[in-house]
């Protein structure tokens, strides 16, 4: 019995020493995660860096002394009051994106890496508004941003932090510069709608003196082209009446240069003559009397004989040709 209690005793001493035995290797045993860097110290002095992967350390001995995450971080500032280069107070907040770049110096340069940069975010903050106007706080925020990151990253070097980028999320001017940045963009956007209205009216000006000078020039030449078809058409209506009335002529003399046409030309002579008399009988009350009754006749002689002499000219002319 003695021997079978002694051996069950071994047993489990063995077994207790394997148990200890393979928590103290299984101590020595480290898993780094991805984009994390163990610090190890030994006797409490930094002895290395243990990187992504199998790594091992002697327990009781070795110990990790920091655990620090490679990823990029975000760490927001908090609300903060600057002046600007021309006096004036504004509050300004942001996010600052760094990753650690040396886990060594961000363990052992800095008790507390990210309370210092986000203290430096602020401080350079405050620097760089100092130097710049407020107008300019607006209008070139990427360039502020930018010199905010070289400024922190000279800065920061020794914590082995390398700052990314710093992006401003709101600058909140006074309440008194408010208003008057709200009264200036009024004033701008009137004279903006001023100026359009404007060349609005020059525009549709210049439009309706277009449409008149262009009015003004089809009525003249409307004019031009009636005028001229007017004196088109009395021209031809008096070469027309003159041809009619040269035709009617060469008619009559020829119809006169028969002997029946000689006596109606006679006749007709002779009663004109009369008509003539009774219509001056009729206008006066006194009434002169030819001293030779043979006035009609001799008139008509007359007449016949220029007519005479006109169709023997005729005639000539005829016989010439």
């Amino acid at each position: 019995m003695e021997q079978l209690f002694g051996g069950i005793e071994q047993l489990i001493v063995a077994g207790i020493l394997l148990v200890l035995i393979i928590s103290i290797l299984k101590s020595g045993i480290k898993f780094v995660p991805q984009n994390r860097a163990y610090i190890v110290e030994r006797f409490g002095k930094y002895h290395s860096t243990k990187e992504a992967g199998l790594n091992f350390i002697i327990p009781f001995i070795d110990r990790i002394a920091a655990n620090r995450s490679l990823k990029e971080q975000a760490v927001d500032i908090p609300s903060q009051g600057g002046i600007t280069k021309d006096n004036i107070s504004l509050t300004v907040d942001g996010v600052l994106y760094f990753r650690v770049l040396d886990p060594y110096k961000a363990t052992y340069g800095v008790d507390n890496y990210i309370f210092a940069v986000t203290q430096l975010a602020q401080t350079t903050m405050r620097s760089e508004l100092g130097k710049m106007e407020l107008d300019k706080t607006f209008e070139e925020r990427d360039q502020l941003n930018a010199n905010i990151v070289l400024s922190i990253n000279d800065a920061s070097a020794p914590w082995g932090i390398q700052v990314m980028r710093y992006e401003i999320k709101d600058i909140v001017p006074p309440s008194s510069i408010m208003d008057a940045m709200e009264a200036q963009m009024k004033a701008e956007r009137v004279k903006r709608a001023q100026i359009l209205e404007s060349e609005g009216d020059r525009q549709a000006a210049i439009n309706r003196a277009e449409g008149e000078k262009q009015s003004v020039v089809l009525a003249a030449e409307a004019d031009k082209s009636e005028q001229i078809l007017r004196a088109e058409g009395e021209a031809q209506a008096i070469v027309a009446v003159a041809d009619a009335q040269a035709e009617a002529l060469r008619k009559v003399g020829a119809a006169a240069n028969t002997d029946d046409g000689q006596k109606a030309v006679q006749l007709d002579l002779a009663s004109k003559a009369i008509e003539a008399k009774q219509a001056i009988a009729k206008e006066s009350s006194v009434v002169l009397l030819p001293d030779n009754n043979t006035e009609a006749a001799s008139i008509v002689a007359e007449a016949m004989t220029i007519v005479n002499k006109l169709n023997k000219e005729k005639t000539d002319g005829m016989a010439r040709e």
